[in-house]
This record gives C-alpha cells, sequence and structure tokens, in this order.
C-alpha cells in the first residue's frame, strides 16, 4: 500500500508537484522518534564474506550510542533479505520488529537520556547484487583478467543497511568506525581509514585460510562511505606534503595494471595542491588517501575511493565529457568529495546539491588551478549540455528522495553564476574556503550553507537559489533592443520567480556593464552603438536569453 504525499514548493505558487511515495521511504528518510532518540558515537563492524556463495556469514555490529531521550525502542536498519540471528544487550537476546528495511529494537529496561549503551547485532544473508554500480549499487562479484575474485561494494543512496545494520540516515555519522573483514586467503582487502592489523587464520565453518582485515577509521564517517574492496591487489605507497602535514597516498591496484597505475597517478598530487588552495587541508590526514582499482566506475568513499575509469583520461575516454582536456574525471570528481559530501554531508539526501554541486564545481576550480581561467570558462559551459532541466534540483525530504539529477551540473553552473554575482574573487573564493573548514567533519541543512553565504555576501539570495534550486527551469531574460532616434533603447525584464532581482553583465562592444532587470519591465538608454555588438554574458551565468 502506498502512502501518497503531496510536496508544495512555496515559492511563488507556481510549482506543485505530487509522488507516490512508500511506508519504506518514510521509514527509511524519516527521523522518527525511535531514531531521534539516540546518537550513534561508534560501530565495531566485523563482516565475513564468501566469494563462493556470494554471501555475508557470521557478522556482526556493534552499535554504541549515546541516548538523547529517555527511551524502550528504537530503529535500526538492515535490508529485509538480510537475516537477523539475534541481537545482545547487557548478556541478553532482545526482541525486534521488522517492517521493511527498518528492524524495531525492544530493550528490556528503560533507556535513560545522557546513557552511554551498546547493543550487538548478529546477521547474515546474500547482500542484493549491484545492477549498474554504482548508480544502482550493492555488490559486485567480479573476476579480473586472471581469474581471480574482484569484489567491492557500493550503496549510496540505495545505503550501506543493504550490507550491515546501521542508523541508516545520513545526520548521524559515528565519531570512528573499526571495520574487520574477513574472506579466503591469498586475496587482499582494503577498507577504509588505516590499516592497523592483519592475519591469516584457519576456518573450520569454511574448511579455509582466511584473511582478517582491520581497518579504523579515526574520523566521522556517513554510512554510503563505508566500504570494502576484495581481490589481487597490489600496494603503492607515496607521499604529498601537505599544507600542514604530510599525506600518506596509497594506491591499491590489480597486480597487472602496477605500472600503469604508477603513471596515471601523477595527477593526484597537482590536484590536491589545487584542492588544498581552494578548500584547505586534505580533512582525513590521519587516515590517509588511496585509489582502490575497483569493477566498477567510480564512488568516493571515504579515504578509500574507488576507481574503475579503466586509466583514461575523461570519462571511460570520453574527453567530450571534460571540454576536451586530458586529465581522468573520476580521480578529479571523487576527490573532490573528500570536502563536498565526505567532510561536509547533507543531513537529509533531498539536500545532495551541496554534494554534488559544490563537487562538480570544484572540477572548474581544478581546471582553472591547471589551465587558467579562460578555460575554465570553457569548461563550465560545456557542462550546459547536460542539464536536463526536468524537474527541481532539490528532493523531497524526509523521504530519502534525492531529487533531479541536475544537483551536478545546475547546482556547479549555479555557483558560476553566484561567483558572478558577487563580483567579488576574494570574497568568494574566502566563502568557499570557509564553508569547507567551518562545516568540516558535520552533518548540515542546505539552508546553513545558504545563510552562511547570504551572511558573508550581504545580499538576499532566497530568490537566486528559489530559483535554481526549487523550479526545473532557469530565469529566463528578455529583451528588445528599441530604435530611439540615432540611439538604442534597451527593454527588459526577468520572467523567473517572484522577486527574482539577479543583476546581469551586458556589453555593447567595449566593456561589460551591469544592467538590473526585475520582473517589471525596465528601459535603459544605450545611446549609440553597433547592435551587432550587443551581447549579454551567457558565459558567466546560467540563464535563458528569449530576445523579443
Amino acid at each position: 500500500m502506498k502512502w501518497i504525499f503531496i510536496l508544495l514548493l512555496l515559492t511563488n505558487g507556481s510549482l506543485v508537484f505530487s509522488h507516490d511515495f512508500s511506508k519504506a521511504d518514510t521509514l527509511r528518510g524519516f527521523l522518527s522518534e525511535y531514531r531521534s532518540c539516540y546518537d550513534v558515537k561508534f560501530y565495531d563492524l566485523r563482516v565475513t564474506i564468501d566469494d563462493h556463495e556470494k554471501s555475508i556469514e557470521q557478522s556482526s555490529n556493534t552499535i554504541h550510542f549515546l541516548a538523547l531521550v529517555d527511551f524502550s525502542t528504537f530503529q535500526i536498519d538492515l535490508a529485509s533479505n538480510m537475516q537477523i540471528t539475534c541481537i545482545e544487550f547487557e548478556g541478553d537476546s532482545l526482541q525486534f520488529t521488522r517492517d521493511f528495511d527498518a528492524v524495531f529494537v525492544n530493550f528490556n529496561r528503560k533507556i535513560f537520556k545522557h546513557e552511554n549503551n551498546k547493543i550487538t547485532v548478529h546477521y547474515w544473508g546474500y547482500p542484493r547484487e549491484a545492477k549498474n554500480p554504482p548508480w544502482h549499487g550493492g555488490f559486485s562479484w567480479k573476476t579480473d583478467e586472471n581469474n581471480k575474485p574482484w569484489i567491492g561494494v557500493s550503496c549510496q543512496g540505495i545505503g550501506a543497511s543493504l550490507w550491515w545494520p546501521c542508523k541508516d540516515h545520513q545526520s548521524d555519522k559515528p565519531d570512528s568506525m573499526l571495520i574487520t573483514i574477513v574472506a579466503r586467503h591469498p586475496l587482499k582487502i582494503i577498507s577504509n581509514g588505516n590499516l592497523i592489523e592483519e592475519n591469516i587464520v584457519w576456518n573450520s565453518y569454511f574448511s579455509s585460510w582466511m584473511n582478517v582485515s582491520k581497518w579504523f577509521v579515526s574520523y566521522p564517517i556517513n554510512n554510503y562511505n563505508v566500504t570494502v574492496n576484495i581481490g589481487d591487489y597490489t600496494h603503492i605507497e607515496d607521499y604529498y606534503v601537505s599544507v600542514n602535514d604530510t599525506l600518506q597516498l596509497d594506491y591499491y591496484v590489480l597486480s597487472s595494471y602496477k605500472s600503469k597505475a604508477l603513471k596515471h597517478f601523477v595527477q593526484v598530487k597537482p590536484m590536491m595542491k589545487c584542492f588544498e588552495n581552494y578548500f584547505g587541508a586534505y580533512p582525513y590526514i590521519n587516515d590517509g588517501y588511496a585509489l582502490i582499482q575497483t569493477p566498477y566506475l567510480g564512488m568516493e568513499h571515504q579515504s578509500a575511493i574507488s576507481y574503475g575509469n579503466n586509466f583514461l583520461p575523461g570519462y571511460y575516454g570520453n574527453i567530450d565529457f571534460i571540454d576536451s582536456l586530458d586529465f581522468d574525471y573520476i580521480i578529479i570528481h571523487e576527490s573532490g568529495h573528500e570536502w563536498w559530501g565526505n567532510s561536509i554531508t547533507t543531513n537529509d539526501i533531498a539536500d545532495m546539491w551541496v554534494h554534488e554541486g559544490f563537487c562538480t564545481y570544484s572540477e572548474a576550480l581544478y581546471v582553472e588551478c591547471i589551465y587558467g581561467y579562460e578555460k575554465m570558462l570553457s569548461y563550465v559551459n560545456n557542462q550546459k549540455k547536460y542539464v536536463r532541466n526536468d524537474k527541481p534540483v532539490l528532493g523531497n525530504y524526509n523521504l530519502n528522495n534525492a531529487g533531479s539529477s541536475d544537483m551536478y551540473y545546475k547546482s556547479s553552473l549555479m555557483l558560476h553564476t553566484l561567483r558572478t554575482v558577487i563580483d567579488n574573487d576574494s570574497l568568494w573564493f574566502k566563502i568557499i574556503y570557509e564553508i569547507a573548514n567551518n562545516f568540516k567533519y558535520q552533518t548540515i541543512d542546505g539552508d546553513e550553507i545558504i545563510n552562511y553565504i547570504e551572511q558573508k555576501t550581504g545580499k538576499e539570495l532566497f530568490a537566486f537559489f528559489n530559483q535554481y534550486l526549487k523550479q526545473n527551469k532557469i530565469p529566463v531574460f528578455e529583451y528588445s533592443l528599441q530604435k530611439n532616434g540615432r540611439g538604442t533603447t534597451l527593454v527588459f525584464n526577468w520572467d523567473a520567480v517572484e522577486n527574482f532581482n539577479m543583476p546581469l553583465l551586458i556589453n555593447t562592444g567595449k566593456e561589460d556593464f551591469w544592467i538590473y532587470p526585475s520582473e517589471d519591465s525596465k528601459e535603459l538608454d544605450l545611446g549609440f552603438f553597433d547592435r551587432n555588438t550587443f551581447h549579454i554574458r551567457t558565459d558567466l551565468m546560467y540563464i535563458e536569453v528569449k530576445k523579443l
């Protein structure tokens, strides 16, 4: 049975749409009393992976939590196809009920506000297999060119609860995490953070020697960033002298690709220098930076970036995608997420424009850093052909709904437009730098970023963000050039949301100058000039132009 929610975006009353959402969407996306009652502090995850059966066996997660109020029941999440064998608490086995992927744990006593405690969830099952990773995620059970197992997992959107029990909501990151993965020897196991222990043990259940690999994440981490990679990996060690310290660089690639990786990954250090210039120090200096070759395209797993672009420029070799430049799109984009999405995480995936918009815009800044300002302009304008304008960038809150894929390019172009509107690059770059550092390691709402930008610029930007994030269309500049004696009068207005008054740069052949359109028609005497030279600086702004 479906629950029907009607979303009203009260902007200028122009956009009203409906969508059917299931109860499962609400259970996943909404912070009910059963989820808001506690804060996860630490996960101790232990997962045994059977590559023969494509299963997870004899696994557990110990969830350390702080009670925020008194309660006797709380919700965790685990995919309904995964089996819970028991939930331990203070030596007892707790009762629980399941509703779709939600698990309601009934404690045997009242949990009191400010209490620190833990439960251990024991489970097993056959996790969802990825259909088109990373977009339709799950486990990728592949073999390499030598027919050796090559396994990875990607779960953004669908959720980490497809393979391990957790509080599967972006608003709650553990402060740190221990990840122990068990898989058949001699396969190598790579996960997030730092490898702290590795052993080979005999496992009678599998009748096999098993690798036991422990990884420790020393920073807050969102659930979908937790990953595991298993295969015939070789390790390449390097380092980068960061702004504050020396950053460990680790590259894990299939053994036959070592020499290719050594040449290809030289892009990392200049990229890191550019990003640290714009966004501040790499946020996970103690956990290091890693690229891990995967059987799928890529994913921004924290300190363990999945890389599957086949050591090619662009997007699987498509350089039109990166305006005919020669860098590896996956390295640059997924690394940008270490600041945007990993360090700064939105509370609700409806605000994923913060992750993907700032990260996609970071590509343009990388181009500006390496290739120069004019090439940046070309690069960011090349993004326009990938915008659909099919529906709003913002998703539906509390329903695990991420909105339009325009969160990437349209949001990037919005930020490019905002840079032009601010008209002060020193201030613009200061704002980006401060956002990346003042909100570091936090979960935030998109409105917090908007309010911060308004505060720092002194500009009222409600209508601006309303237009680009909450509407499926972009603002339309309508104008006509009317003869006035020997001169010309410009008649113009915005066709946009209510109170949209974004200034606009135009040029009559000599230099740029600002005009100030509104929803009401205005006139401006431009004097005498060659009309063929008149143009609007659409390269600096993402707008539609309509000559009347």
